[in-house]
């Protein structure tokens, strides 16, 4: 067994610790970090050189296991972790906080898995991960230009703090995650309530502050036990060959680029089929791609530093063409297209049930979302064929970030009780989609009538560096609105998301080892300023959100009952509130706090389950008059149903004036009478009296078969009526929070 080595440090009050040597020897580098009581476990390894790539093959995993918070997983038949979506996106936050530190030229398969093996819930695992595997990277041999370390910000009692205890919850006024090494930023990813620009700098210089430490306590390990880095191998091409091809290139490529429309990889590979024409040697062909590239990229850039000339002739601050439209199909809640040049998207809102929301489980808990946003990326949205199915890293990401960015102008759910999804189909693609599948969210759900707080606007913002960046003498500049080319060859992809009041999400990618604070300050607000001009857009296109729900969305209404009523509405096994359910064609949820969501689309079904709820608790008094339901018929009389849970007996000496001898002959089950309550007798039972009309006859209202006039809502977990009520007790064996506690509410992820 190897030495055990361990440093720590404090952070905001709490020890971050890094133990190398106990677990998984046979890795290249493995590391253990600890922060409270939550641990994670990173593990690096190093596999052979692939130089026939012309990518860096690194693989992120990050892997949550439920025993970790004490958890077995709820499902009855499936007992084994599956891969979610938060850990995509925690794998995305840990990759892009390291990717840009590699060599460009190293082309070994490294591949990094991390495990959180233990969860206290107070201190969030996916920033301890970055720090774990940054310590892991570090002491390893495989060349990296780190260490970086990461810490999320946060505000109480509106003062920034560093980590704060169970930080990354829905409803917080900022969650910010700023990775970094002693004086760059490579990586930025923040949730936020329409927070000020100015505010974000000084979060981002805070939380350099503290990462500064962590990446000294992480040298002190690498001082300690830290192995050689590898030397990375030049190029083995034939440089005679090379200054050739170049000179060849260059021509072909300018006119190819000053032809393509700036879609990445346009008209470059006619480029690289051309040059290798004639080429015997098998591996000098495959040097011309990479060759065109280069040449590509430095044309690219020299014409943006030298020229502040793009590709697509805009001035360096200037938006693409854009236009916006709702309302373009008609038979959903809600729509619209939004074009920025030759990015097009398509978003559509859809409203249901609050049961229809996500339910997420992690090892902290369970927890609803009851806001979503997926985004869909299909081939031919960039002339292409492809695969389709299952969404990838990319795909999950970008949604992620367009949910942050409108999570904060969502209704709350007592002003507007509906579960919200938003789906954005990328149709066309050329740079910044999850900014536009962001200003699509805000068209689409207005268009729906969903009255959001503030309508939501998103820009990308690029950058341009020389070769001597980041040297205090270095030239940079900043590219509003990037499309697909500038994009691949330039060095930063900074999306910024909010309201004309302040920023809700942010998303940083670099391909430099980071940004400087100068630059994040001037891309802030040159952000500010296309942000507002694309909200002027939304605003001449849809002012507000519309006053009324599409005919075609269900309609909820919120009643209160008594929290010792619940059971009653629920019944013994959810009898009672299937039945009314299945009787007005409606799904009924109900909390623990008493608040009840009745939902249909036949307002008159929904009418009625109101009625029969809001009428649980209330006291049958003598002389009152009911309109009940004939519940059961005996040889003596009838009982009819006049509240909720009471029954009263209608004896044949008060259905009708003279005698009556089988009471199925003026009545049968499920008929609607207006009785009377004569008494109610010493033991609490109801007796009652027919009313008669004009002509001596008891009022009778033969049942009817009610069908809803409009397409029949469906519960879509589980066939035409929802299966159980959304409260805990009854659908999930305890409390919203379970029998483990309170729900963690999740996190608006990137």
């Amino acid at each position: 067994m190897s030495k055990i080595v361990s440093k720590s440090l404090d952070v905001a009050g709490r020890t971050l610790s890094f133990e190398i040597g106990r677990l998984a020897q046979q890795a290249t580098s493995a590391v253990i970090a600890r922060y409270g009581d939550s641990v994670v476990f990173a593990s690096v390894v190093m596999g052979k050189e692939d130089p026939t790539k012309d990518y860096f093959p690194l693989q992120v995993e990050y892997q949550e296991r439920l025993y970790a918070g004490g958890r077995i997983k709820g499902s009855r038949w499936v007992k084994r972790e599956r891969n979610t979506d938060e850990e995509a996106l925690s794998a995305r936050l840990i990759d892009r906080s390291i990717r840009p530190l590699f060599p460009k030229t190293f082309k070994n398969e490294v591949q990094i898995i991390v495990m959180v093996l233990s969860t206290d819930t107070d201190n969030d695992t996916d920033v301890l991960a970055v720090n774990a595997v940054s310590a892991a990277l570090a002491v390893s041999p495989i060349p990296w230009r780190g260490p970086v370390g990461s810490v999320r910000l946060g505000f109480e009692e509106e003062k920034l703090v560093v980590n704060p205890k169970n930080g990354n919850r829905e409803g917080v006024s900022l969650d910010l995650v700023v990775s970094s090494t002693a004086d760059l930023v490579p990586m930025i990813e923040a949730g936020a309530n329409q927070v000020s620009e100015e505010t974000f700098i000084q979060a981002i210089k805070l939380a350099m502050e503290q990462n500064s430490q962590t990446v000294k306590a992480i040298n002190e390990l690498v001082a300690e036990v830290g192995q050689a880095k590898i030397v990375v191998k030049p190029s083995d091409m034939d440089k005679i060959f090379v200054a050739e091809m170049q000179n060849k290139a260059k021509p072909v490529i300018e006119e190819a680029l000053a032809k393509a429309s700036g879609k990445e990889g346009e008209g470059l590979s006619e480029v690289v089929s051309t040059l290798s024409a004639g080429l015997e040697d098998r591996s000098r062909t495959a040097w011309v791609a990479q060759i065109v590239e280069e040449v590509a990229a430095k044309i690219v850039r020299q014409n943006l530093l030298e020229k502040q000339k793009r590709l697509d002739g805009r001035k360096l601050d200037e938006i693409r063409p854009l236009s916006a439209e709702v309302q373009v199909l008609p038979r959903v809640h809600g729509s619209a297209i939004i074009q920025r040049g030759q990015t097009q998207s398509l978003t559509v809102a859809t409203v249901g049930a609050p049961s229809l929301g996500q339910t997420l489980e992690t090892a902290e808990g369970e927890s609803i979302h009851r806001y979503m946003h997926h985004y869909n990326f299909p081939p031919f949205s960039t002339g292409q064929t492809g695969r389709i199915g299952a969404p990838k890293r990319r795909e999950i990401g970008h949604g992620a970030l367009a949910e942050r960015a409108l999570a904060p102008v969502i209704p709350d759910e007592k002003d507007f009780p509906y579960a919200i999804r938003v789906v954005s189909e990328i149709m066309s693609s050329n740079g910044s989609t999850s900014m536009a599948s962001t200003c699509g969210s805000t068209l689409a759900l207005m268009d729906a009538g969903v009255p959001i707080k503030s309508p939501v606007a998103g820009i990308s913002i690029g950058l341009v560096t020389d070769e001597n960046y980041p040297k205090a003498d270095s030239k940079y500049l900043l590219l509003t609105d990037i499309i697909g080319l500038e994009d691949h060859y330039t060095d930063m992809d900074f999306k910024i998301a909010g309201t004309a009041t302040g920023v809700t999400a942010i998303q940083l990618d670099t391909k430099v080892d980071g940004l400087t604070l100068e630059i994040i300050e001037e891309a802030f607000k040159r952000a500010k300023v296309s942000r507002q001009q694309i909200l002027e857009v939304i605003a001449k296109t849809i002012p507000e959100p519309r006053k009324e729900l599409s005919p075609y969305a269900p309609k909820i209404h919120v009643v209160t009952i008594p929290v010792d009523k619940i059971g009653e509405l629920i019944g013994p096994g959810g009898k009672v509130i299937r039945k009314l359910m299945a009787e007005t064609s409606t799904v009924i949820d109900v909390n623990d706090d008493g608040s009840v969501f009745v939902s249909g689309s036949d307002q008159a079904g929904v009418d009625q389950a109101i009625g029969w709820i809001g009428s649980l608790g209330q006291e049958a008094k003598p002389g009152e008059i009911y309109e009940g339901t004939v519940a059961r018929i005996q040889p003596f009389g009838a009982f009819v149903n006049i509240l909720p849970g009471k029954d009263g007996l209608v004896h044949v000496s008060q259905m009708a004036e003279g005698f009556v001898s089988d009471p199925s002959q003026l009545v049968h089950e499920g008929d609607k009478v207006k009785v009377w309550v004569t008494e109610i007798d010493s033991q609490g039972r109801i007796n009652l009296s027919m009313l008669f009309d004009a002509e001596g006859k008891p009022v009778v209202k033969a049942r009817e078969e009610r069908r809803p006039a409009g397409p029949r809502f469906e519960d879509q977990r589980g066939g035409p009526f929802s299966s159980a009520p959304r409260r805990g007790g009854f659908d999930r064996g305890g409390s919203r929070g379970g029998p483990g506690g309170p729900r963690r509410d999740t996190r608006p992820r990137y």
